[in-house]
């Protein structure tokens, strides 16, 4: 049914309209994000307006779908069918991850604690996939050469600095701005050359790539190759982001 507030359409299809038109800026983001995970956080945060969620419980039910796909690859043996319900319970996990921060827009606004919430979530995911591909191949495949056990260590911690470096580099410019009483950059549009680039290191495509789980020999290259991908834009984001840092400080400042 479709209500009406202040004279203003809330029901499903407008909420969907609404998301659709104030979607934060797509510059750089990667391929799946654009044209999946956010079009599929839509319909959810559209769906949450409806029954009256909030952005903290939609994160929530978010992080119930990841950590129990999370579980299921530590504790269950590698088959097609463990593969096929770790990918959906990651991609769901993954878009409403996406829905809470756009239902805190459609409500009127975030705030502090529902945006802590949301990154210690994210912090805890992106560590803790890979440490549950590391415990699989121990339990499950000893006949795997353990050097390939060192692959998900190297993905988990270059995941981690990576995540880590994008929202410090962010605050840190944030601050400069207000110091320096400059305003917000305005939003850039997409850059499909840039959003190809990072394909390789999208979550969404990581999640995409349990659906080889129960083929462990391709799985495993599949896996190795983003964790590589990983390690390499870590490194050029590494350089990328001191230039930023450097180029803020006053001159004759070493």
């Amino acid at each position: 049914m479709t209500s009406t507030v202040a004279g203003e359409d809330t029901g499903f299809a407008a909420s969907y309209r609404r998301l659709r038109d104030a979607q934060k800026t797509s510059f750089g983001a990667p391929l799946y994000s654009l044209l999946v995970n956010r079009p599929l956080g839509r319909v959810f945060a559209a769906a949450a307006y409806q029954v009256g969620a909030t952005p903290n419980q939609v994160t929530a039910v978010g992080s119930v779908f990841t950590y129990a796909g999370i579980l299921l690859v530590a504790l269950l043996a590698p088959a097609w069918w463990v593969g096929v319900l770790v990918a959906a319970l990651l991609v769901l996990g993954y878009a409403l991850d996406s829905a809470d921060g756009q239902l805190a827009r459609l409500r009127g606004g975030g705030s502090v604690a529902g945006e802590w919430l949301d990154h210690m979530f994210d912090a805890g995911k992106v560590a803790s996939l890979h440490l549950a591909v590391l415990i699989g191949w121990y339990r499950f495949l000893p006949e795997r050469a353990e050097g390939w056990l060192l692959v998900p260590i190297a993905f988990s911690i270059a995941g981690v600095v990576l995540f880590f470096g994008q929202l410090l580099n962010e605050q840190l410019l944030r601050v400069h701005r207000l110091k320096a009483g400059l305003p917000t950059p305005p939003k850039q549009g997409a850059s499909p050359l840039r959003s190809l680039g990072k394909l390789p290191t999208d979550y969404g495509l990581l999640c995409a790539c349990f659906l080889l789980l129960g083929l462990p020999t391709v799985f495993a290259v599949v896996y190795g190759l983003l964790a590589a991908a990983t390690v390499g834009l870590l490194a050029l984001s590494v350089v990328k982001w001191f230039r930023e840092m450097k180029a803020l400080e006053p001159e004759g400042v070493r």
